[in-house]
C-alpha cells in the first residue's frame, strides 16, 4: 500500500548547487516582465556511491547559512530525511520555527539532510518481494545496501563537510518508515532517534514486524528513541477495534501498524523510549506534517527552557543545569548559547534590573570571549547605567574583535559626548 506520490515538479526548480524554496513572481500592471524574489534555504550536494554504483544528490540545510561552515562554528544534530524532496520544506520550516522563532526552545536547531530517491522501491525495502496485493515490486530488496550507503558513505561525507554534532535522527514515511523500523531493529546504534511515519510494515508477510517483536523483547535499545505515527487508512464505518479483528487485505497496512504499537505499549524492559499516536483525521498522505511536529516534541521533551514563559525566574545556575541536562540527553557537551544568555541580559536590562543584567552579560563574556557581541552588550549595560568610561572600554574591546558598524557608531557617539 505505497501511497506516496512522486514530486517531480520540484526538479524544475533545481539549480546546479542551490535550489529555490520560494519562487514568487509579481507582475505589476504595465510591466513587461515579472519581478522575481527568492529565498534560498539549502544546497544540493552530490556524491558518488560505490555501494549503490550511482551518483546521489542530497539536499542539505545548515542553520543560519546554506553552505559549508568552518570547523570553528557551532555544531548541530543531524536529521536524515528519507524521501527528502517530498518532506524537506516542511521539516526545515518546522525545526526552524520550534528552535528559533519567538524564543522557542522546543528542539535544537539542526542540519537537515534530505535524501531524494533514484529507485525508491529498491532502496527503502529491506527484502525482495516481486509482487503483492498492493502491486509489483520487481526492484525491491535493496534496503540493507542503502543502509550501508548511509552508514559508510553518506554520514562520513556529511560529517566531513558540515558542522555536525554526534546526535542523529532518521525520519521516514511509508516505505521510508519501513526502512526506519528495519534500521532500528537491525542497526540500532546507527541513529539516536527514529521516526516511523505510517510505515509499510505489511511488507513481505510482515517480516520486519515479526523481527521487531523479537528484538523488542530480547535486545537492548538503551539511549534510543522511537516515535510511531499511524494514519487512518480504514474504510468508512471501520474503527481501530473492528479493524484489528479484520482479515481483509486492504486493512493489512493499518493492522500491521496497530500490532507494532501494541508491541511498543507492552513496555518491554529494553531501554527504548517509545511513543506512538493514531491520527484519526489524517490519511496516509497528510499524516507526515503533523507527525513530524509531534515527533519533535516527543524526542526533545526535555529541551524547553523551564523559565521561558516566566523569565523573571531565570538564573545563570538554572541555565547551567538545564544545558547539562541537554548535554546528558544528547550524549555530548552543549554549551549555553550566547544568544540565550544575551537575551536574558537584555530582558533584565530593559526592566532596569541591573544587577541581574550585569550577571548575564558577564557570564556571556566568560563563556564566549571570542565574540565581539558579548563586549558590545556589556557596553550597552554601562550606557544604561550612565557609566560612559566603562562603556567606551567595552565597545572598544568589541571593535578589536570585529569591526561592526553599529558598535563603531555607538562608540563615536559616546566619545563626542552627544
Amino acid at each position: 500500500m505505497e501511497l506516496l506520490s512522486s514530486f517531480n515538479f520540484v526538479n524544475s526548480y533545481i539549480m546546479k548547487y542551490t535550489f529555490i524554496v520560494l519562487f514568487l513572481s509579481l507582475c505589476l500592471s504595465g510591466c513587461k516582465q515579472p519581478v522575481y524574489n527568492s529565498i534560498t534555504i539549502g544546497t544540493i550536494d552530490n556524491l558518488y556511491s560505490p555501494t549503490l554504483q550511482e551518483d546521489r544528490k542530497i539536499w542539505v540545510h545548515v542553520p543560519n547559512g546554506t553552505g559549508e561552515a568552518s570547523k570553528d562554528s557551532l555544531r548541530y544534530p543531524v536529521v536524515y530525511l528519507l524521501d527528502g524532496d517530498a518532506h524537506f520544506y516542511s521539516v526545515m520550516g518546522m525545526i526552524h520555527q520550534l528552535s528559533e522563532i519567538n524564543g522557542n526552545t522546543i528542539c535544537p536547531d539542526m542540519i537537515i539532510v534530505g535524501i531524494p530517491n533514484t529507485d525508491r522501491t529498491r532502496d527503502l525495502t529491506p527484502t525482495h518481494v516481486s509482487s503483492s496485493i498492493y502491486g509489483n515490486f520487481n526492484s525491491s530488496g535493496g534496503g540493507e545496501k542503502f543502509t550501508n550507503f548511509m552508514e559508510k558513505e553518506l554520514m562520513p561525507y556529511i560529517d566531513s563537510h558540515y558542522p555536525t554534532a554526534p546526535y542523529k535522527i532518521l525520519i521516514g514515511h511509508s516505505f521510508g518508515g519501513l526502512l526506519v523500523v528495519n534500521t532500528l531493529v537491525n542497526h540500532p546504534d546507527l541513529f539516536n532517534a527514529y521516526v516511523a511515519i505510517d510505515p509499510s510494515l505489511w511488507w513481505d508477510d510482515q517480516k520486519i514486524l515479526k523481527e521487531a517483536k523479537v528484538a523488542l523483547e530480547q535486545h537492548s535499545f538503551s539511549n534510543r528513541s522511537l516515535f510511531l505515527a499511524i494514519a487512518n487508512t480504514m474504510a468508512d464505518g471501520m474503527d481501530t477495534l473492528r479493524v484489528a479483528a479484520d482479515t481483509a487485505g486492504n486493512t493489512l497496512h493499518i493492522r500491521s501498524n496497530l500490532i507494532f504499537a501494541k508491541y511498543l505499549s507492552g513496555k518491554p524492559n529494553n531501554g527504548l523510549a517509545a511513543s506512538w499516536k493514531y491520527y484519526g483525521t489524517d490519511n496516509h498522505g497528510s499524516v507526515p506534517l503533523i507527525a513530524e511536529y509531534d515527533a519533535l516534541h516527543f524526542l526533545f521533551d526535555y529541551y524547553k527552557m523551564p523559565a521561558i514563559d516566566n523569565p523573571d525566574l531565570l538564573t545563570i545556575e538554572l541555565l547551567r543545569k538545564h544545558y547539562q541536562l541537554i548535554s546528558d540527553k544528547l550524549g555530548y557537551f552543549v554549551s549555553v548559547p550566547e544568544s540565550q544568555i544575551n537575551s536574558a541580559g537584555y530582558y533584565f536590562l530593559q526592566k532596569k534590573m541591573f544587577n541581574q543584567a550585569y550577571k548575564f552579560f558577564k557570564y556571556n563574556i566568560d563563556q564566549h570571549p571570542a565574540s565581539s557581541n558579548v563586549y558590545d552588550s556589556m557596553g550597552d549595560y554601562y550606557i544604561a547605567i550612565n557609566d560612559n568610561k566603562n562603556a567606551i572600554e567595552f565597545l572598544t574591546k568589541a571593535l578589536s574583535v570585529k569591526d561592526v558598524p553599529e558598535t563603531k557608531e555607538k562608540l563615536e557617539k559616546l566619545k563626542s559626548g552627544k
